[in-house]
């Protein structure tokens, strides 16, 4: 093997992988694990974690274990177990081993006797709160609890009691004995064991004790033989913890390894505050095109191949920080203007008539379906007498530098013809209803042959041919780029975005949409990037807007370059 040929972009967690190769701390075995709670749906900040964990482990031969973090029974499903599954074979990653920390709690338990008879845990009395209340602070050490000298043979009593189910939810629980007084809050005796009479998914009325997660994490990755074992940030801190246990054990030892969490503006990535948006009723569920969730911006129709270059693309640290979410679309953009076929679509329907077109006419134009992409050839598309077009392509009085239809002027239809407006029918409110224009038959293609020029195209889509369809456009689920800056009494739904959904019906669309399926991408030309829904059904298109065709970021990228 030769890591540092294989030409992948540096960081500091490779590098290390790359050190422990090259001296076979571990021979030459990269294992690596995803270790997700199934309490939620996983969003686009585990989508860096995962890209991290798989795809270092497969830069180097190794291997990766995907292993359910499954100590908190009251707040787990198997709902979030099948969709984190899935989520991760849709980033296009697979597991070699599926793991539970569940299959661990026998093996976690006789541990956990062992530390006792170490003298290394005891039981303790005091309440959630005591416990808290001695701990002390960052500046002030903590102070021994009174049960923290109890024998081996009362702790090892108690301990088996607590597991027969003697004693109530919170009553009692299982510490590690280490140092009261360390500078490291982790450190001063931390809960191993708590009372839990709940039933789990797997194992249901088995267990009333559950392991704290940073008694079993350690654990758990020293008996898959994880060799690199990757962080976010907040477990820096939890380290020496994590060594501890190994080194009293004498197991395994994995290694932890930290890095920086994925954070993105206007954006929520903490499950609890996302579970609450779900119950509350902000939005339509964890799939909603405005969540985060995986599950979401999938259904929005973002590509999993954009999320993987996003991801190679931010880098790794050992400071958080926030990136812009227009990265994140940057690259969902790049993605998709590369792969997905363009179509006409009016989603806000004008009617307009050509007057000296022959009625009863209709002519196929051809039109291109990918610039980007010459093998995706051509498709034909019908004219008609009556078209549609958009709305705001048109302007009765149009204002200073507004270059689309208006009375008198001339524009190209996109490869059809050039077009001049001649009038227009209003409803009794004074609004514009109907357009009527003449055509020139010379311009056919779009070009005129005395090589005059306009300054407007346009799209549309012949009245007699059109598709019927629901367009959902989204916008951001914030006002704010940090959803939790709020004022006092408020909290982050304050800031909820009241127009981030836009439902549009009757819009109209080409006809080679008709046959249209969920999952599919199209760009509506000059609107955006469109995917269709899986509330279609017959007789039923619904799309999704997945973003705007404006590039935020490649713009401040070309602005910082001449900077």
């Amino acid at each position: 093997m030769a890591p540092e040929n294989t030409g992948a972009p540096s960081n500091f967690i490779r590098d290390i992988i790359v050190r422990d190769l090259g001296t076979k701390k571990y021979g030459s075995r990269v294992q690596t694990r995803f270790p997700p709670e199934p309490n939620g749906y996983l969003h686009i900040g585990h989508a860096k974690a995962i890209y991290l964990d798989f795809g270092l482990a497969d830069e180097f031969g190794g291997h990766t274990n995907l292993r359910f973090d499954d100590t908190n029974p009251e707040k787990e499903e198997t709902e979030y177990v099948e969709s984190i599954k899935e989520s991760i074979k849709w980033l296009g990653y697979h597991w070699d081993g599926l793991f539970y920390a569940s299959d661990y709690f026998d093996q976690l338990y006789q541990w956990a006797v062992q530390l006792i008879k170490a003298g290394k845990a005891y039981v303790d009395d005091l309440s959630a709160d005591e416990i808290r209340e001695y701990r002390g602070t960052l500046t002030e050490p903590g102070k021994d609890s009174p049960y923290r000298n109890r024998s081996v043979e009362e702790n090892l009593d108690l301990f088996q009691r607590m597991r027969a189910g003697e004693f109530p939810d919170g009553a009692r629980v299982l510490r590690a004995k280490i140092d009261m007084a360390s500078p490291n809050l982790n450190m001063r005796d931390p809960v191993m064991y708590r009372i839990l009479h709940a039933e789990h998914h797997r194992t249901g009325n088995k267990w009333c004790i559950y392991p704290m997660y940073d008694y079993a994490h350690g654990q758990s990755d020293s008996l898959e033989k994880v060799t690199h074992s990757i962080c976010t940030l907040e477990f820096q801190d939890h380290r020496p913890l994590y060594n501890w246990f190994i080194e009293q054990l004498g197991i395994f030892p994995s290694q932890q390894i930290e890095f920086d969490r994925l954070n993105l503006t206007y954006t929520l990535l903490s499950k609890r505050k996302l579970l609450r948006l779900v119950q509350e009723g902000h939005v339509r569920g964890w799939d909603d095109p405005r969540m985060p969730t995986l599950v979401g911006i999938r259904r929005r129709g973002f590509p999993h191949e954009a999320i993987r270059n996003f991801c190679a693309s931010v880098g790794v640290s050992k400071t958080d920080g926030v990136l812009e979410l227009a990265m994140l679309e940057h690259f969902v953009r790049e993605d998709l203007n590369q792969r997905v076929p363009r179509a006409m679509a009016v989603l806000r329907p004008l009617k307009m008539v050509i007057d000296n077109y022959p009625e009863g006419q209709v002519e196929e134009m051809g039109a291109v379906n990918n610039p980007e992409d010459a093998s995706a050839g051509t498709r034909k598309v019908p004219f008609s007498r009556v078209l549609y077009i958009e709305q705001d392509d048109f302007r009765e009085n149009p204002p200073k530098q507004y270059y689309r239809l208006s009375p008198g002027r001339e524009v190209r239809l996109r490869y059809g013809y050039f077009i001049t407006c001649t009038s227009v029918v209003k409803n009794e409110k004074g609004e514009v209803v109907e357009v009527y224009c003449t055509y020139d038959p010379a311009t056919r293609g779009g070009n005129a042959p005395d090589g005059r020029r306009v300054k407007s195209t346009i799209h549309w889509v012949s009245a007699a041919h059109a598709v019927d369809a629901e367009v959902r456009l989204y916008d951001n689920l914030f006002t704010k780029e940090n959803p939790n800056e709020v004022e006092e009494g408020q909290d982050f739904t304050s800031n909820l975005n009241p127009n981030s959904l836009e439902v549009l019906s009757g819009c109209k669309l080409e006809p080679s949409l008709r046959s249209a399926t969920a999952g599919e991408r199209y760009q509506f030309e000059r609107l955006g990037y469109f995917s269709v829904d899986r509330d279609s059904g017959s007789g039923k298109l619904v799309f999704n807007r997945t973003i705007g065709l404006r590039d935020t970021w490649a713009k401040i990228e070309k602005r910082d370059r001449k900077s």
